[in-house]
């Protein structure tokens, strides 16, 4: 007598929380890269501005702005990896055949501009928080957190400024959701087709780095001009 398959189904906020853990292990990286993105005029190397913010802040200058960033990933990361799972389970083959690819790619896109959308304020107070300490002292906004944050966006610039930029987050984050779980779920497939890979670990994180390559080509431009316009803050700023 033949048992039947165990079939493990994603819940919903499995991948705000990994997300949100994740963040928890890159801010430090992720601060460092928006700092450098912002540089204006100037060339630090990465080992270099790590030495500079430990020197002026201590090791805790490493996660300034670790509230927003877990809110943004609590919120954007949630809404679009939630979207694409329960529409795929939804939306699957009843013949147990793999969904095509164009049709998770358009599930990937609408969930990522979803958690754009949503991820958009704490994306802002993200950026600002961790360059705040970039601003002459006058120019400063220190935030307390990210909740803080929200609040004097929303009380000193408007509401609205909360979604300044959303059409760039928006398409950035369109890319990166179709390249993180839209090709993940191809690559994988494909693996599974070969007599090298079963479905366990190994075949997982082979898929997801062989992802991520494409998510890195079609997003990193995008981080690049989101920073930049977190960051202006000139007549022409969108902030």
């Amino acid at each position: 007598m033949t048992k039947n398959k165990e079939v493990r189904v994603s819940q919903w906020y499995f991948g705000g929380l990994a997300s949100a853990g994740a963040a928890c292990i890159t801010h430090p990286l992720d601060l460092l890269k928006v700092q450098m993105q912002t540089q204006k005029g100037k060339n630090i190397s990465m080992l270099k501005l790590t030495g500079i913010v430990i020197k002026n802040q201590g090791v805790m200058g490493l996660y300034n702005g670790i509230s927003a960033s877990l809110l943004r990933q609590l919120t954007y990361s949630t809404a679009r990896f939630g979207i694409y799972e329960m529409a795929k389970q939804k939306l699957a083959p009843k013949d147990g055949s793999s969904m095509p690819f164009y049709m998770s790619a358009f599930l990937a896109g609408l969930g990522g501009f979803a958690g754009g959308f949503v991820g958009n304020p704490a994306d802002l107070v993200n950026v600002r928080m961790q360059n705040d300490v970039k601003l002459p002292p006058e120019q400063r906004r220190n935030y307390k957190n990210a909740v803080h944050g929200l609040w004097r966006v929303a009380a000193d610039e408007g509401v609205l400024r909360l979604w300044a930029g959303a059409s760039m987050t928006c398409s950035r984050a369109v890319l990166m959701t179709i390249g993180q779980l839209s090709f993940y779920d191809k690559i994988k497939e494909l693996l599974l087709t070969t007599s090298y890979f079963g479905d366990n670990v190994v075949t997982h994180v082979t898929s997801s780095l062989l992802a991520v390559n494409f998510t890195f080509f079609i997003t990193v431009y995008f981080y690049v001009i989101l920073a930049t316009l977190h960051n202006m803050l000139t007549f022409f700023c969108v902030f």
